[in-house]
């Protein structure tokens, strides 16, 4: 629908030889919207996607004057905006469940007698396969052919699938595997800073938006492009044309001032960032970097703080145009029309930023001086829990009796088959992995020239450390061979496994079997160090309990350590050829070493070539033939991709909400309980529900895959929700791992077995939470698996932002307690619960935020309790997808209907 512009401000921009339309900032403010030139530059990317969509329906004048109220309210008053992203970002993990709806859809499309072609991406969509290597294979030359070869033969099934899908669906285009992760060929590639669109014999400019799969899309707003992560139910709708609806956010100014001194890294400085961020508390705003710092900082460096957005709880981490900007678009290998449009329009419309511009208006600010940075680390088991270098070795003395409950003096123990022996504090996992940790230059030439002085002294990775090299884009190996530096990285076993995310993700692969089963037979506390962002209990490696985030010098530092219990600042962590002690001082590069390097071997030109046919693929994509037409042809057999049963019996009108009535419990938890716990992820264990719906099918144990690989499959899904190894429900306290009690029997069993029992027996299920309930990566698995397993509510302290949404996207009421959380009131999982209320969506007397009544019954005792919550159905349009069963099912009955049916409703 075109704007109605009710306050006229598309113009013409020329720039060169080319005119282009664009919705102006300034002329808005001089048609009324005064003072807007002072807002967050963030904010002014919010308002020209209102002005450019304003259609008196979704956008309306209201919402237009509410942005400009902002410097007065600051973000303090609610108030609905639809925001329409330019285009949607997803990795396969996330983005085959999401094209597997589509498929879905035009099925029910079809079954409902309308045209199945309707169900189209109608925003542009890039999917990158970046999700599924796994390192099997490592320490070797061979490591990243191999790897290779056992994914395609692990994913042959999606990958067909996402064949078909680029072909099948527009405005839809796959980047093959093997190419890099989707956000460093986000940043690299695809992300422009500036949009345009044909409209008729007009270009249309306006800011490059994006919305993901993946909750570490924010790493694009270091290129100062808005965007943030969703889940997949979302970005669905997003795809299929629906605004996503959001509040106007606070924006916490984040002053960055000075400069990084010697031995500092960019890893060292996102962890402080992400610290201090946690710490101020911005879940569910956005934050906005300014000040000196950025005149010098490069893209890249922007890039890995943007990247962490997730990891410090805000919505997006934003950076304005700069020159450093248009110097990596140039460098990068953008059109130079583009280029120069990019710099045009940011003058314009006050987005550019320099060592003139005035500071913008912020909800609030906080403040670092880059050069009281240190080198630090994360951990063992949050990115937010970062210590210092030179007090690592102390806080994992502390951890490993106080979190992990090991005596501080256990004995190290023998390994089978080897000459070593392990102990507590091992480095058994050192990754080199990630986001732009392995893609910017700086870290990465560091952790070259590490391995370089380390080799010159004859210094090795101890004998039980699995180190791997996954970088996030083909560039990484194009500037380490030319400098030689890969070399260097190979003779210390860093040799290329593959591009992707790897370890940060579980996708580490197994240790080896010695070893793993050395930890599990002694209960050692065995430890990994990467390069990653995530880094939560449980995620890494089922063998792994205590994790650290490290730059990737670090990384190579402590495979040659080998122990978290060494203090690399003060004690040897190795010894060269004639047997002196080696320091990390001794082996660590100098910034004027590592600036070197990267002048002479990071070239434009290796952009170029690597990204002229990146949807090309290698042999092995290119040997996959495209099957099928406008719909999927399922196959019954496939363990991977199943027709999900979201539109079973689906018609024209949904069925009425009813109120949750004599619902059970399923489970409890206690805080930060993650999307990481809550949807299935890592590896299969065979004796997991999961692993005996793979076993029952025919697949063998070795060829399980992990569950991200299977998320184009409901049944695995479903089996795995809540089935983390690390979880813990407080209706078994005593058992660590997806269990619960089923009542009124008391059987002990699976969480899925207990779901399925209560479904046969017609019972609802609640479950019940502590703060920040579903934190971590956007999953819609999550979502997803809580709604086939029967819950109809979850009752929780407090929600991450993109989980809240979620649960409403697939038809699961969020409830937020009002008072004290669940452990006022002593539960044990017997419980009854009933909710009213809810029904009253069918006659639009439920509204957003509304709170209700909970009624508590508790069997043994005939005691009854009530308490009062609030709706976490945030917004009319919430509502909306409530009310049609969710978020897939509303889009789809509009679209079967027609825009003129919708119009006149």
């Amino acid at each position: 629908m075109p704007s109605i512009d009710s306050l006229k401000t598309r113009q013409d921009l020329s720039v060169g030889r080319k005119k282009y339309a664009y919705y102006s900032l300034p002329a808005a403010e001089e048609a009324g919207l005064a003072g807007i030139s002072r807002l967050p530059r963030s904010m002014k990317v919010l308002l020209e996607n209102l002005l450019r969509n304003e259609d008196g329906v979704s956008v309306t004048e209201a919402d237009l004057r509410a942005m400009a109220a902002w410097l007065e309210n600051k973000g303090s008053v609610e108030h609905e905006i639809a925001f329409r992203p330019a285009r949607v970002l997803m990795q396969d993990f996330t983005g085959v469940p999401a094209v597997v709806d589509l498929a879905a859809m035009r099925d029910a499309m079809s079954a409902l007698g309308a045209d199945p072609s309707k169900i189209n991406p109608l925003n542009p969509v890039d999917l990158v396969i970046d999700h599924s290597v796994m390192v099997d294979h490592f320490g070797d030359g061979k490591a990243f052919e191999r790897n290779v070869e056992r994914e395609y033969e692990r994913n042959i099934e999606r990958y067909n699938f996402l064949r078909w899908g680029s072909s099948a669906f527009n405005n839809f285009r796959v980047v093959p595997p093997g190419t890099g992760i989707c956000h460093q060929v986000n940043l690299e590639h695809l992300a422009q800073t500036v949009w345009t669109l044909e409209e008729g014999k007009k270009t249309v400019a306006y800011p490059d938006t994006v919305v993901g799969t993946d909750s570490h899309t924010t790493m694009i707003n270091g290129l100062a492009v808005l965007g943030w992560g969703v889940g997949g139910i979302e970005a669905e709708a997003a795809m299929l044309g629906q605004p996503i609806p959001m509040l106007i956010p606070e924006v916490i100014g984040f002053r960055l001032t000075g400069r990084l001194p010697e031995g500092a890294t960019a890893t060292d400085l996102v962890l402080t960032v992400t610290q201090m961020l946690r710490k101020k508390g911005v879940v569910g705003k956005f934050v906005e970097f300014f000040g000196d710092a950025l005149t010098a900082m490069t893209i890249e460096d922007q890039a890995t703080i943007a990247n962490m957005a997730p990891e410090y709880g805000a919505t997006c981490g934003f950076f304005p145009v700069s020159r450093a900007t248009i110097d990596y678009l140039t460098a990068t290998g953008r059109d130079k029309a583009r280029v120069a449009l990019v710099e045009a329009y940011a003058r314009a419309q006050g987005l550019w930023v320099d060592e003139t511009s005035e500071d913008p208006v912020f909800t609030d600010t906080l403040e670092l001086d880059l050069s009281t940075v240190v080198p630090s680390l994360a951990g063992p088991k949050r990115p937010q829990d970062r210590v210092e270098l030179t007090a690592a070795a102390p806080s994992f003395e502390t951890a490993l009796t106080e979190v992990f409950n090991r005596p501080a003096d256990a004995p190290r123990v023998s390994v089978e088959n080897e000459k070593f022996d392990l102990g507590d504090g091992d480095v058994v996992i050192a990754a080199i992995t990630s986001c732009t940790n392995t893609s910017n230059p700086s870290v990465l030439i560091a952790a070259g020239l590490v391995a370089r002085k380390a080799n010159a002294l004859g210094l090795k990775p101890k004998p039980w450390v699995k180190t791997s090299l996954a970088p996030g884009s083909q560039v990484v190996t194009d500037y380490l061979t030319d400098s030689g530096l890969q070399k260097d990285l190979d003779a210390l076993g860093f040799n290329l496994v593959g591009y992707g995310c790897t370890t940060c993700i579980g996708n580490s692969g197994p240790l080896d079997a010695d070893i793993s089963k050395a930890i599990n037979d002694n209960g050692l506390v065995a430890t990994s160090v990467l390069s990653g962002n995530r880094n939560f209990e449980g995620r890494v490696n089922p063998d792994v309990q205590a994790n650290y985030l490290a730059s990737p010098p670090l990384v190579v530092a402590y495979a040659l350590a080998g122990s978290m219990r060494i203090d690399v600042t003060t004690q040897p962590i190795g010894q060269d050829k004639k047997g002196k002690d080696v320091f990390l001082k001794d082996i660590w590069p100098t910034a004027a070493e590592i600036a070197a390097i990267q002048k002479k071997s990071v070239t434009s030109k290796m952009f170029a070539k690597r990204y002229a046919d990146v949807f090309k693929g290698d042999r092995h994509w290119q040997n996959i033939k495209i099957e099928g037409g406008q719909t999927y042809a399922w196959d019954d057999s496939s363990t991977y991709v199943q027709n999900p049963p979201y539109f079973a019996g689906l018609t024209m009108e949904p069925a009425p909400v009813k109120d949750i009535v004599e619902a059970r419990v399923l489970a409890i938890f206690g805080d930060s309980i993650t999307t990481d716990h809550i949807s299935p992820a890592g590896s299969i264990k065979k004796t997991s529900p999961a692993g005996a719906y793979l076993t029952e099918h025919g697949v063998e144990a070795l060829d399980f895959n992990s569950y991200g690989a299977r998320r184009g499959n409901h049944e695995v899904m479903m089996r795995g929700t809540f089935a983390n190894i690390r979880i813990r429900n407080r209706i078994t306290p005593e058992i660590e791992g997806g269990m619960t009690k089923h009542f009124p029997s008391g059987e002990v069993m699976s969480i899925y077995d207990a779901a399925m029992r209560y479904q046969s027996e017609g019972r609802p299920l609640v479950v019940f939470a502590g703060k920040e309930y579903g934190t971590g990566s956007s999953r819609d698995w999550a979502a997803k698996g809580t709604n086939l397993l029967g819950v109809r509510a979850v009752i929780a302290e407090s929600y991450e932002r993109i989980h809240r949404s979620n649960l409403v996207g697939m038809g699961v009421v969020p409830l937020q307690f009002k008072q004290e959380g669940w452990q006022k009131l002593n539960l044990t999982g017997e419980e009854i619960v009933t909710i009213r209320g809810l029904s009253d969506v069918n006659i639009g007397k439920l509204k957003p935020r509304q709170d209700l009544w909970v009624e508590l019954f508790r069997p043994s005792d005939g005691k009854m309790a009530r308490f009062p919550v609030r709706c976490r159905i945030d917004n009319q349009t919430e509502l909306d997808y409530f009310k049609a069963g969710g978020v897939m099912p509303y889009v789809l009955r509009n679209l079967a209907r027609g825009p003129e049916a919708v119009a006149a409703e």
